[in-house]
């Protein structure tokens, strides 16, 4: 399997995942242009991708759609709610037919040779989910957007070889930054975002000898630094109560607006 990130943060979000056989992308919230150039650097083409699978509603991860369905009409996955309201989105512009797909919270499906499973987190949308992705013995994982972590995100989240975690904001930056208050507490809050010392808790409990690579994504624009980020969750995992070090595994940060390298495994 091949992992990449085509572009994570809060001004735009594309992950891909990949097999020989199979392809998809895990929300389209960058342009058209953006999300081509990405699949360029993986040897593919647009009509390559399989799926697109939707983690929830927000501007950030669906704001690409509308151009890229009317390119090629790839079907499209995500909740009930999220698909309602990606059909009546306007905003998308005209949407083909016959794209949608409603998946259930917590449940599975397949695309030709991976099984897919939707966790369900908590964030201020219309049902969001994680998404894990299972071909063969591999297996990766994408959870950004939610506010805290609970016992079933750590039990599913702990048999991957290689996976994205959301790593949004540092604290100390949010609290003193420009943004207004209700809307600080929002992004506080238990469905609003994990901050850098969050995502190194959560990966704390997860981390077990079977992880290979770590992505840290969905930095803030505003409120993050991407050496911050690496250093304070590097620093967590190294402090917490468990037996691994942050050398142990292949950390790195998913930028905004130029693509990762691509993680194969």
């Amino acid at each position: 399997m091949r992992m990449m990130s085509i572009a994570s943060g809060s001004s735009g979000n594309c992950i891909y995942i990949g097999t020989d056989n199979t392809h998809i992308l895990i929300d389209d919230g960058i342009s058209k242009k953006k999300v081509l150039e990405g699949l360029a650097k993986l040897e593919l083409t647009a009509e390559d991708i399989d799926a697109v699978l939707i983690t929830h509603e927000h501007d950030d991860h669906i704001r690409g759609l509308g151009v890229f369905e009317r390119h090629c009409m790839t079907p499209i996955y995500g909740t009930a709610g999220v698909m309602r309201y990606i059909a009546s989105n306007r905003t998308l512009g005209a949407m083909p037919e016959g794209i949608y797909h409603s998946v259930e919270a917590g449940g599975s499906f397949c695309i030709k040779d991976m099984e897919i499973r939707t966790v369900p987190v908590s964030h201020d949308a219309v049902d969001p989910v994680a998404y894990i992705v299972t071909s063969g013995e591999k297996r990766a994982g994408v959870i950004t957007d939610l506010g805290e972590y609970t016992e079933n995100i750590v039990r599913e989240f702990s048999n991957l070889d290689t996976m994205l975690v959301e790593s949004n904001h540092d604290i100390n930056m949010l609290m003193t930054g420009p943004y207004p208050y209700p809307l600080k507490q929002r992004i506080l809050g238990s469905s609003g975002h994990l901050s850098n010392e969050a995502c190194g808790r959560l990966l704390c409990e997860i981390l077990n000898d079977r992880v290979e690579h770590i992505l840290l994504g969905h930095l803030s624009k505003e409120n993050n630094f991407p050496d911050l980020a690496y250093e304070t969750v590097r620093m967590e995992i190294n402090m917490g109560d468990n037996r691994f070090n942050a050398e142990d595994f292949d950390i790195r940060v998913a930028r905004r607006d130029i693509p990762s390298d691509i993680i194969t495994f």
